[in-house]
């Protein structure tokens, strides 16, 4: 196999839930002022899923279009990102692959770390590629993040999927080598199988993660990556959109450089456009961060765009991509816009009782009320099966 051959992202789509609850809204709740989420962790809202979506329902929203407008007849892989799952066992790409009516002739799987996992699902797919460039991988990042009420995580909440279709000669993104990778045991954010929302230690897990910055980096450049002033921006995982701020000043104070305000926003302003009104989508996060960039910034045909991935607990990889000439005319920036504007404004009364609607756990006959305006929908659970259907 030729080591020249491009392998990369060929076309990206977002999908979010059907509600949106500002930070305004949260600020009145608990007499805050809101400036301690505008300006201290750069949030302005969050996406609320509807009784009857979750990550399977975004995700097949978000992986319809990338099918419309390629077919599936050459994916032969899905690869689905998660850390909200809806199953222990079943891979939830097993049911979008339902509702889309993909091939038989194709194989699902899940994959699990924290927020990192949509990086390895993209990695996975690149090696495919090369065994067979013939071959298209669809990669789904899907989440809903989701805290304690009035616990310090509950402003970062939010929910978004990303579809991504991986192969060669691609439209969008071609992905480089090498990558920088990070592996520590560290309990900065975990959510065991017996609780519905995350714990986190918020302290810890911003130490973690900028721990990981710099061996991310150090591993890329011993490795032989490009030099930092070769990238024309940065894609960082947003848990808040500070965090890409905060990521950045701190990679370019630990390579010796100037860390001024304005050359930090010029690296990834463009980033946290969609993060900061959708919140955090855990694995989909730094994809919708691609996706914001590639619809706002100003032509960027031919730059080099680096990546840090990182999940807690904690897993982190620092790569780069380059822009593929021709990129805007496949872009969906209506469309996300779109998916963003159409969210209907709740209270906070309306959200916590969406928060804390308990899943039936007693097999019975349990339908959901018809809440989503999106192409798909949890109809209801029966003897422990989710029903999904189309709207």
């Amino acid at each position: 196999m030729s080591g020249d051959l491009a392998i990369g992202i060929h076309d990206l789509s977002v999908a979010t839930a059907q509600y949106v609850l500002t930070h305004e809204t949260l600020a009145a709740r608990h007499g805050a002022d809101v400036a301690k989420y505008h300006t201290g962790i750069g949030q302005r809202s969050m996406s609320i899923p509807a009784a009857d979506e979750d990550i399977v329902t975004m995700a097949a929203a978000a992986a319809a279009p990338v099918i419309a407008r390629h077919g599936a007849e050459r994916i032969r892989t899905i690869a689905f990102a998660t850390e909200t799952s809806v199953d222990q066992a079943k891979a939830a790409g097993i049911h979008v692959h339902s509702l889309l009516g993909l091939p038989t002739t194709t194989r699902v799987v899940e994959l699990k770390q924290a927020c990192y996992s949509a990086t390895a699902a993209l990695q996975f797919a690149i090696g495919l590629v090369h065994r067979d460039p013939s071959q298209q991988i669809l990669v789904i990042a899907s989440d809903v993040s989701r805290y304690d009420l009035a616990s310090r995580g509950e402003a970062t909440q939010g929910a978004a999927a990303v579809a991504m279709l991986v192969g060669a000669d691609p439209a969008l993104v071609r992905i480089e080598e090498p990558s920088g990778v990070f592996t520590a045991d560290i309990m900065d954010f975990w959510r065991p199988n017996y609780r519905t929302t995350a714990l986190v230690d918020g302290y810890e897990s911003i130490s973690a993660y900028l721990q990981a910055v710099e061996v991310v980096w150090k591993d890329y450049t011993e490795r032989g990556g490009r030099s930092l002033e070769e990238f024309r921006a940065f894609c960082y995982h947003q848990p808040f959109t500070k965090m890409a701020y905060k990521a950045h000043r701190h990679l370019l104070q630990h390579c010796g450089h100037d860390a001024d305000d304005a050359g930090i926003s010029r690296a990834v302003e463009h980033t946290t456009t969609y993060n900061q009104v959708i919140g955090n989508s855990y694995t989909a996060s730094i994809y919708v961060a691609l996706a914001s960039l590639l619809d706002h910034a100003e032509d960027l045909t031919g730059e080099a765009i680096g990546f840090l991935s990182y999940g807690s607990g904690s897993v982190a990889e620092f790569f780069a991509g380059t822009v593929v000439p021709g990129y805007r005319s496949q872009l969906r920036t209506d469309m996300h816009r779109e998916a963003i504007s159409r969210r209907l404004d709740i209270d906070y009364d309306t959200y916590r009782e969406l928060h804390q609607r308990p899943t039936p756990v007693d097999g019975g006959e349990h339908p959901l009320p018809r809440q989503t305006t999106g192409p798909y929908r949890l109809a209801g659970l029966s003897q422990h099966k989710r029903i999904y259907t189309p709207r």
